[in-house]
């Protein structure tokens, strides 16, 4: 220690006093930043217009990289606390594996946040006489971008995701989406900094960048209230029935009395069938097997017995297994089973099912949750498949290949075109587009949110939901195992919805959409530009560097 304390650099009392100051200031913005996001309601939701506001004080402080990354993993520390703690699920009978790959997270995320805050260093490099403060907009959205690509995709914590709960100003995200409302929100945290801090002495505060920052949140406001009162819900609809069985999701993927929870299923479905539903909505792995992977026959006879009978169809999140028989044309990710001496491949999946016919439409999930789903790039090394293996034995998902619109019919004879997806794949704004680009009239979510208590996970889900409903104009109707299943309308206002671990169903008129967004066509415009001039900053920084090293 002795040898170390010759090297340290001195530090007066009153730099000492700035930094705690410092500190204070980077914490207070993490947490308020946090706090206004779901499930807090809508006042706090304001707080993200201000959030930011802290953590520009001190970076803008600061002239070097280390000084800044110092700074923004201490408030994105703090944000990730407030608003993705539960993550781990933290509970007496959590999996080890999970409770880690929630305190990784806890870690990463502030670290993949040095990425707007190294670009925005560099960015002064580039642009000495320029601040480049407000540039930083464009970096966060760059940093949305890249959370939605590779193994490690984490699309959770967007800036917009934190607007859910404000109806009319997320209106606007049916032109510009969700990375649009963040890029919007992160100049108003901007222009409100500038206006406050960056003034002269005799000013009270800056009235231009105020102004401009009033301006952008009236104008999402307007359009929002203009957009609430013109838009005109669907008179072609479909009555959907929910059910919402509790089950244990520690429990359920024991061995148990299968026949038993299949009839469970049925008995909450024939509810929903009382009540008028012409489909009924099971949630994610509503049975621990692959039912219909041919080794089930009573399973999938009593299903199809019950929709004939009703007259109804189905849609449910199911295990799925595919026999690749034809050993000289093999997939890429076809996997060997050595006990069985057969190459398959296995899915969380969506099943659909229509009465009057055998015919399985299926959709296996693309975005696989990282370390939950699936262990990151274990494709490209095999190992770290068998190191890291979750209790419940769902680590080894294949990846889905392609979206499917599932077609359903009703007694009239009509088709319904109906998104399904799993899940964690509803946080990914750009990702939903690909369903409507389909012709999905509307989105189903079939999930189970039950490993996460009664923490912020399951009603962050929910109500970034209603983004997705926004963006692209269509109803979103979410099946969740232990809730919150839920109607939402294409305006993102929620029709109905269920308690959180309860026992119950829900059925509803659920409006069919056609008409595609501004959005739903063009979801990569903002950040794809974004993340284009992004790259073009770090690319001049790379040619500053070799200019000076070989004095070009």
């Amino acid at each position: 220690m002795k040898f170390l304390s010759k090297y340290r650099i001195p530090v007066t009392p009153e730099e000492r006093k700035q930094r705690r100051k410092e500190w204070m200031l980077l914490i207070f913005s993490g947490i308020i930043l946090g706090i206004s996001f779901p499930p807090l309601p809508f006042p706090f939701t304001l707080f993200i217009f201000v959030g930011l506001i802290p953590y520009f004080i001190v970076i803008n402080r600061r002239t070097t990289l280390a000084s800044i990354s110092k700074a923004t993993f201490l408030f994105s520390f703090f944000f990730s606390i407030t608003t993705i703690y539960w993550v781990g699920s933290w509970s007496s009978e959590a999996d080890p594996y999970l409770m880690l790959a929630g305190a990784a997270l806890l870690f990463a995320y502030p670290s993949v946040m040095l990425i707007p805050s190294t670009l925005y260093y560099l960015a002064k490099k580039v642009f000495p006489k320029f601040d480049a403060l407000w540039l930083f907009p464009i970096f966060w959205v760059t940093l949305e971008y890249l959370l939605t690509l590779t193994d490690l995709r984490f699309p959770w914590v967007l800036l917009g995701h934190g607007l859910a709960k404000f109806n009319l100003f997320i209106q606007g995200a049916d032109i510009i989406g969700t990375n649009g409302l963040s890029l919007l929100t992160a100049y108003i945290n901007v222009l409100l900094f500038k206006s406050l801090f960056e003034k002269r002495s005799e000013e009270k505060f800056r009235l231009k960048p105020a102004f401009i920052a009033i301006c952008i949140f009236l104008c999402l406001l307007m359009y929002g209230i203009y957009k609430v009162s013109s838009f005109k819900i669907s008179e072609r609809k479909i009555k959907v029935g929910i059910v919402q069985p509790d089950l244990n999701p520690w429990d359920k993927w024991s061995t148990g009395n299968l026949g038993q929870l299949t009839n469970q299923y049925l008995g909450l479905s024939q509810q929903c069938v009382n009540k008028g539903a012409e489909i009924i909505l099971w949630p994610e792995t509503a049975l621990p097997v692959y039912a219909f992977g041919g080794g089930y026959h009573s399973v999938e006879n009593s299903i199809f017995k019950f929709l004939d009978t009703n007259n109804v169809s189905l849609l449910t999140g199911m295990p799925d297994i595919i026999y690749d028989f034809d050993q000289n044309n093999l997939p890429e990710d076809s996997k060997f089973s050595e006990q069985g001496n057969y190459y398959y491949r296995t899915y969380n999946a969506v099943i659909g099912l229509n009465p009057g016919t055998r015919e399985i439409q299926r959709y296996g999930k693309m975005k696989l949750v990282p370390l939950g789903e699936k262990v990151p790039f274990a494709d490209q090394f095999t190992f770290l498949g068998d190191i890291f293996k979750w209790g419940v034995g769902i680590t080894g998902w294949n990846i889905g290949k392609d979206t499917t619109v599932f077609k359903i019919y009703n007694d009239k004879l009509d088709t319904f075109n109906i998104g399904g997806l799993v899940c964690y794949e509803s946080v990914d704004p750009v990702f939903v587009t690909a369903f409507v680009q389909k012709g999905a009239e509307m989105i189903t979510v079939v999930t189970n949110d039950s490993w996460y208590g009664k923490s912020s996970g399951p009603y962050q889900h929910k109500d970034f939901a209603m983004l997705r409903a926004v963006e692209n104009r269509r109803s979103v109707v979410r099946c969740a195992n232990g809730g919150v299943s839920c109607i939402i309308n294409a305006k993102g206002e929620i029709l109905a919805e269920t308690d959180l671990f309860t026992k119950t169903t829900l059925v509803g008129e659920v409006p069919l959409q056609t008409e595609k967004t501004f959005y739903s066509e063009y979801p990569l415009i903002i950040p794809v530009l974004c993340s284009v001039f992004s790259f073009w900053i770090f690319g001049m920084n790379i040619l500053i560097w070799l200019k000076k090293k070989f004095k070009m």
